[in-house]
Protein backbone atom coordinates (compact mmCIF):
# COMPACT_ATOMS: atom_id res chain seq x y z
CA UNK A 1 0.00 0.00 0.00
CA UNK A 2 2.82 2.35 0.94
CA UNK A 3 4.61 1.55 -2.31
CA UNK A 4 1.42 2.24 -4.28
CA UNK A 5 1.04 5.63 -2.55
CA UNK A 6 4.64 6.52 -3.39
CA UNK A 7 4.12 5.57 -7.03
CA UNK A 8 0.92 7.62 -7.30
CA UNK A 9 2.59 10.57 -5.59
CA UNK A 10 5.51 10.39 -8.03
CA UNK A 11 3.14 10.35 -10.99
CA UNK A 12 1.26 13.38 -9.65
CA UNK A 13 4.51 15.27 -9.14
CA UNK A 14 5.53 14.44 -12.69
CA UNK A 15 2.25 15.74 -14.08
CA UNK A 16 2.59 18.95 -12.06
CA UNK A 17 6.19 19.46 -13.24
CA UNK A 18 5.20 18.88 -16.85
CA UNK A 19 2.28 21.30 -16.54
CA UNK A 20 4.52 23.97 -15.05
CA UNK A 21 7.08 23.49 -17.81
CA UNK A 22 4.44 23.76 -20.55
CA UNK A 23 2.86 26.79 -18.88
CA UNK A 24 6.22 28.52 -18.46
CA UNK A 25 7.23 27.81 -22.04
CA UNK A 26 3.92 29.03 -23.40
CA UNK A 27 4.06 32.28 -21.48
CA UNK A 28 7.81 32.96 -21.48
CA UNK A 29 8.51 36.43 -22.73
CA UNK A 30 10.27 36.77 -26.06
CA UNK A 31 13.31 39.03 -25.86
CA UNK A 32 13.53 41.77 -28.49
CA UNK A 33 17.11 43.03 -28.69
CA UNK A 34 17.09 46.60 -30.02
CA UNK A 35 20.30 48.36 -31.08
CA UNK A 36 20.46 52.10 -30.39
CA UNK A 37 22.96 54.94 -30.29
CA UNK A 38 23.14 58.05 -28.07
CA UNK A 39 21.36 60.43 -30.43
CA UNK A 40 18.00 62.03 -31.21
CA UNK A 41 16.34 58.75 -32.16
CA UNK A 42 12.51 58.74 -32.08
CA UNK A 43 12.49 55.26 -30.56
CA UNK A 44 13.73 56.81 -27.30
CA UNK A 45 10.65 59.04 -27.25
CA UNK A 46 8.47 55.99 -27.93
CA UNK A 47 10.03 54.30 -24.92
CA UNK A 48 9.91 57.29 -22.57
CA UNK A 49 6.25 57.97 -23.40
CA UNK A 50 5.34 54.42 -22.40
CA UNK A 51 4.51 53.11 -25.85
CA UNK A 52 7.10 50.34 -25.73
CA UNK A 53 5.77 49.12 -22.38
CA UNK A 54 2.31 48.78 -23.93
CA UNK A 55 3.79 46.76 -26.79
CA UNK A 56 5.57 44.51 -24.30
CA UNK A 57 2.30 43.75 -22.53
CA UNK A 58 0.33 43.27 -25.75
CA UNK A 59 2.81 40.87 -27.35
CA UNK A 60 4.27 39.31 -24.19
CA UNK A 61 7.78 40.45 -25.10
CA UNK A 62 10.61 42.20 -23.30
CA UNK A 63 12.75 44.84 -25.03
CA UNK A 64 16.43 44.89 -24.18
CA UNK A 65 18.37 47.95 -25.32
CA UNK A 66 21.94 47.64 -26.58
CA UNK A 67 23.89 50.86 -26.99
CA UNK A 68 26.53 51.39 -29.67
CA UNK A 69 28.68 54.41 -30.50
CA UNK A 70 28.40 53.91 -34.28
CA UNK A 71 26.91 51.64 -36.91
CA UNK A 72 29.59 49.06 -37.75
CA UNK A 73 29.51 47.11 -34.45
CA UNK A 74 25.74 47.43 -34.44
CA UNK A 75 25.58 45.68 -37.80
CA UNK A 76 27.98 43.01 -36.58
CA UNK A 77 25.63 42.30 -33.68
CA UNK A 78 22.66 42.16 -36.07
CA UNK A 79 24.53 39.76 -38.33
CA UNK A 80 25.31 37.49 -35.37
CA UNK A 81 21.67 37.44 -34.30
CA UNK A 82 22.43 39.36 -31.12
CA UNK A 83 20.04 42.09 -32.29
CA UNK A 84 16.67 41.69 -33.97
CA UNK A 85 16.14 45.36 -34.78
CA UNK A 86 18.30 48.49 -34.82
CA UNK A 87 18.39 52.20 -35.46
CA UNK A 88 21.51 53.78 -36.95
CA UNK A 89 22.77 56.17 -39.60
CA UNK A 90 21.38 55.67 -43.08
CA UNK A 91 24.75 54.46 -44.36
CA UNK A 92 24.95 51.49 -41.96
CA UNK A 93 21.21 50.88 -42.32
CA UNK A 94 21.40 50.59 -46.11
CA UNK A 95 24.60 48.55 -45.99
CA UNK A 96 22.91 46.12 -43.58
CA UNK A 97 19.97 45.80 -45.98
CA UNK A 98 22.38 44.88 -48.76
CA UNK A 99 24.88 42.62 -47.01
CA UNK A 100 22.87 41.12 -44.14
CA UNK A 101 19.54 39.25 -43.89
CA UNK A 102 17.87 42.54 -42.96
CA UNK A 103 15.40 45.07 -44.35
CA UNK A 104 15.10 48.83 -43.97
CA UNK A 105 11.73 49.69 -42.39
CA UNK A 106 11.75 53.43 -41.79
CA UNK A 107 13.65 56.69 -42.26
CA UNK A 108 13.40 58.39 -38.89
CA UNK A 109 15.74 61.41 -38.82
CA UNK A 110 16.82 63.75 -41.63
CA UNK A 111 20.07 65.69 -42.11
CA UNK A 112 22.24 65.30 -38.93
CA UNK A 113 25.62 65.51 -40.71
CA UNK A 114 27.60 68.71 -41.32
CA UNK A 115 31.05 69.99 -42.27
CA UNK A 116 32.46 72.13 -39.45
CA UNK A 117 35.25 74.72 -39.42
CA UNK A 118 36.70 76.89 -36.63
CA UNK A 119 34.40 79.82 -35.90
CA UNK A 120 37.02 82.38 -37.02
CA UNK A 121 38.26 80.40 -40.01
CA UNK A 122 38.85 82.24 -43.25
CA UNK A 123 37.31 79.28 -45.07
CA UNK A 124 33.97 80.41 -46.49
CA UNK A 125 33.26 77.73 -49.10
CA UNK A 126 34.20 74.10 -49.72
CA UNK A 127 36.51 75.31 -52.51
CA UNK A 128 38.51 77.20 -49.87
CA UNK A 129 39.50 73.86 -48.33
CA UNK A 130 42.05 73.23 -51.10
CA UNK A 131 45.32 72.26 -49.42
CA UNK A 132 43.62 72.06 -46.02
CA UNK A 133 43.35 69.15 -43.55
CA UNK A 134 39.87 67.65 -43.11
CA UNK A 135 38.90 65.18 -40.41
CA UNK A 136 36.51 62.32 -41.17
CA UNK A 137 35.40 59.15 -39.32
CA UNK A 138 36.50 56.67 -41.99
CA UNK A 139 35.82 55.48 -45.52
CA UNK A 140 33.13 53.08 -44.28
CA UNK A 141 31.09 55.92 -42.83
CA UNK A 142 28.42 57.87 -44.68
CA UNK A 143 30.30 61.06 -43.79
CA UNK A 144 33.28 60.16 -46.00
CA UNK A 145 31.36 59.95 -49.29
CA UNK A 146 29.43 63.09 -48.34
CA UNK A 147 32.73 64.92 -47.93
CA UNK A 148 34.00 63.55 -51.24
CA UNK A 149 30.81 64.68 -52.98
CA UNK A 150 31.08 68.15 -51.45
CA UNK A 151 34.66 68.41 -52.71
CA UNK A 152 33.73 67.12 -56.17
CA UNK A 153 30.86 69.58 -56.47
CA UNK A 154 33.30 72.35 -55.60
CA UNK A 155 35.70 71.27 -58.34
CA UNK A 156 38.14 69.53 -56.00
CA UNK A 157 39.24 65.94 -55.47
CA UNK A 158 40.57 64.06 -52.44
CA UNK A 159 44.05 64.74 -53.84
CA UNK A 160 43.52 68.47 -53.38
CA UNK A 161 43.12 68.15 -49.61
CA UNK A 162 44.61 66.20 -46.71
CA UNK A 163 42.10 63.75 -45.29
CA UNK A 164 42.63 62.73 -41.67
CA UNK A 165 40.77 59.74 -40.21
CA UNK A 166 39.90 59.80 -36.52
CA UNK A 167 37.04 59.18 -34.11
CA UNK A 168 33.96 61.33 -34.66
CA UNK A 169 34.00 62.31 -31.00
CA UNK A 170 37.49 63.81 -31.45
CA UNK A 171 36.91 65.67 -34.71
CA UNK A 172 34.94 68.56 -33.21
CA UNK A 173 37.59 69.11 -30.53
CA UNK A 174 40.38 69.12 -33.10
CA UNK A 175 38.47 71.58 -35.29
CA UNK A 176 37.71 73.89 -32.36
CA UNK A 177 41.43 73.93 -31.44
CA UNK A 178 42.28 74.57 -35.11
CA UNK A 179 44.32 71.37 -35.21
CA UNK A 180 42.09 70.51 -38.16
CA UNK A 181 40.94 73.01 -40.78
CA UNK A 182 37.59 71.25 -41.11
CA UNK A 183 35.80 68.08 -40.14
CA UNK A 184 32.65 66.19 -41.06
CA UNK A 185 30.63 64.53 -38.30
CA UNK A 186 27.07 63.63 -37.32
CA UNK A 187 24.72 64.72 -34.58
CA UNK A 188 24.90 64.87 -31.54
CA UNK A 189 28.61 65.57 -32.15
CA UNK A 190 27.60 68.47 -34.40
CA UNK A 191 25.36 70.10 -31.81
CA UNK A 192 27.84 69.46 -29.00
CA UNK A 193 30.45 71.37 -30.98
CA UNK A 194 28.16 74.22 -32.01
CA UNK A 195 26.96 75.00 -28.48
CA UNK A 196 30.55 75.78 -27.51
CA UNK A 197 30.62 78.66 -29.98
CA UNK A 198 34.04 77.57 -31.18
CA UNK A 199 32.97 76.10 -34.53
CA UNK A 200 30.45 76.86 -37.25
CA UNK A 201 28.83 74.93 -40.06
CA UNK A 202 30.49 75.33 -43.44
CA UNK A 203 28.00 73.09 -45.25
CA UNK A 204 25.19 70.81 -44.10
CA UNK A 205 24.33 67.38 -45.46
CA UNK A 206 21.09 68.85 -46.81
CA UNK A 207 23.17 71.23 -48.95
CA UNK A 208 25.50 68.48 -50.08
CA UNK A 209 22.85 65.91 -50.95
CA UNK A 210 19.15 66.68 -50.55
CA UNK A 211 17.35 63.39 -51.11
CA UNK A 212 14.03 63.54 -49.25
CA UNK A 213 11.92 66.71 -49.11
CA UNK A 214 15.01 68.85 -49.51
CA UNK A 215 16.90 67.02 -46.77
CA UNK A 216 19.56 64.36 -46.46
CA UNK A 217 18.37 61.04 -45.01
CA UNK A 218 20.22 60.73 -41.72
CA UNK A 219 18.89 57.77 -39.79
CA UNK A 220 16.95 54.56 -40.35
CA UNK A 221 15.32 51.67 -38.49
CA UNK A 222 15.98 48.20 -39.86
CA UNK A 223 15.44 44.62 -38.71
CA UNK A 224 16.40 41.04 -39.42
CA UNK A 225 14.19 39.39 -42.02
CA UNK A 226 13.49 36.35 -39.83
CA UNK A 227 12.27 38.65 -37.04
CA UNK A 228 10.01 40.58 -39.43
CA UNK A 229 8.55 37.39 -40.92
CA UNK A 230 7.90 35.82 -37.51
CA UNK A 231 6.48 38.95 -35.88
CA UNK A 232 4.71 41.19 -38.43
CA UNK A 233 2.17 42.58 -35.92
CA UNK A 234 4.89 43.34 -33.39
CA UNK A 235 7.00 45.07 -36.05
CA UNK A 236 3.98 47.08 -37.15
CA UNK A 237 3.32 48.25 -33.61
CA UNK A 238 6.97 49.32 -33.23
CA UNK A 239 6.87 51.31 -36.47
CA UNK A 240 3.55 52.85 -35.45
CA UNK A 241 5.21 54.31 -32.35
CA UNK A 242 7.85 56.00 -34.50
CA UNK A 243 5.26 58.14 -36.27
CA UNK A 244 3.57 58.99 -32.97
CA UNK A 245 6.98 59.86 -31.47
CA UNK A 246 7.89 62.13 -34.39
CA UNK A 247 4.54 63.91 -34.11
CA UNK A 248 5.33 64.45 -30.44
CA UNK A 249 8.85 65.73 -31.21
CA UNK A 250 7.54 68.25 -33.73
CA UNK A 251 4.81 69.47 -31.36
CA UNK A 252 6.91 69.34 -28.17
CA UNK A 253 10.61 69.94 -28.93
CA UNK A 254 11.52 71.08 -25.40
CA UNK A 255 9.79 68.16 -23.73
CA UNK A 256 11.40 65.82 -26.24
CA UNK A 257 14.84 67.18 -25.34
CA UNK A 258 14.15 66.36 -21.69
CA UNK A 259 13.12 62.83 -22.58
CA UNK A 260 16.19 62.31 -24.79
CA UNK A 261 18.43 63.64 -22.03
CA UNK A 262 16.91 61.13 -19.61
CA UNK A 263 17.24 58.26 -22.09
CA UNK A 264 20.73 58.98 -23.44
CA UNK A 265 22.53 61.01 -20.80
CA UNK A 266 23.24 63.74 -23.36
CA UNK A 267 23.06 67.35 -22.12
CA UNK A 268 19.60 68.83 -22.53
CA UNK A 269 21.20 72.03 -23.84
CA UNK A 270 22.76 70.08 -26.72
CA UNK A 271 19.52 68.33 -27.57
CA UNK A 272 17.56 71.59 -27.55
CA UNK A 273 20.14 73.10 -29.87
CA UNK A 274 19.87 70.15 -32.23
CA UNK A 275 16.11 70.43 -32.63
CA UNK A 276 15.81 74.23 -32.46
CA UNK A 277 18.48 74.75 -35.11
CA UNK A 278 17.34 71.90 -37.37
CA UNK A 279 20.56 69.91 -37.05
CA UNK A 280 18.37 66.84 -36.66
CA UNK A 281 15.18 67.25 -38.68
CA UNK A 282 11.97 65.24 -38.30
CA UNK A 283 9.25 64.39 -40.80
CA UNK A 284 6.35 62.09 -39.95
CA UNK A 285 6.60 60.52 -43.42
CA UNK A 286 9.09 57.81 -42.48
CA UNK A 287 8.46 55.75 -45.61
CA UNK A 288 11.57 54.32 -47.29
CA UNK A 289 10.30 54.94 -50.81
CA UNK A 290 11.88 53.40 -53.90
CA UNK A 291 12.93 56.85 -55.12
CA UNK A 292 14.72 57.66 -51.86
CA UNK A 293 16.38 54.26 -51.52
CA UNK A 294 17.49 54.24 -55.16
CA UNK A 295 19.00 57.73 -54.79
CA UNK A 296 20.89 56.70 -51.69
CA UNK A 297 22.08 53.47 -53.27
CA UNK A 298 23.42 55.42 -56.26
CA UNK A 299 25.24 57.70 -53.83
CA UNK A 300 26.95 54.78 -52.01
CA UNK A 301 27.76 53.01 -55.27
CA UNK A 302 29.27 56.17 -56.70
CA UNK A 303 31.46 56.42 -53.61
CA UNK A 304 32.64 52.82 -54.03
CA UNK A 305 31.10 51.69 -50.74
CA UNK A 306 28.66 49.42 -52.54
CA UNK A 307 29.13 47.41 -55.72
CA UNK A 308 27.21 48.19 -58.95
CA UNK A 309 25.11 45.02 -58.64
CA UNK A 310 24.19 45.46 -54.98
CA UNK A 311 20.49 45.62 -54.14
CA UNK A 312 18.94 47.08 -50.99
CA UNK A 313 16.14 45.22 -49.22
CA UNK A 314 13.42 47.39 -47.77
CA UNK A 315 9.75 47.15 -46.83
CA UNK A 316 7.74 50.37 -46.97
CA UNK A 317 4.43 48.71 -46.03
CA UNK A 318 4.95 49.11 -42.27
CA UNK A 319 5.64 52.83 -42.55
CA UNK A 320 2.70 53.31 -44.92
CA UNK A 321 0.33 51.60 -42.48
CA UNK A 322 1.78 53.62 -39.59
CA UNK A 323 1.06 56.86 -41.46
CA UNK A 324 -2.53 55.77 -42.03
CA UNK A 325 -3.20 54.95 -38.35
Amino acid sequence: MKQLFISIFAIVLGIIATTITVFTTAYAKQIVNFGVQPATHPIYISRELGMIEKIEKKHNVKFEWHRFSYGAPENQALAAGELQIATAGMGPAIIASVRLPAKLLAITVLDQTAVLVPVNSEVKTIADLKGKTIGHPGKGSQQYPLMVKALTDAGLSVNDVKLFKTKASDIATLVSREDLDAGIIWDPHVSKALVTGQVRILMSAAEIMPIKSGHYVGNGVYAREDFIEANPELVQDIVNTLVVAIDYIIANPKKSAKLWAKATGLPEKVLNYSVDNKISVFDRDITPSKKTVDAYMAFLKGAGILKPGDVAKYDSSFAEKALAQ
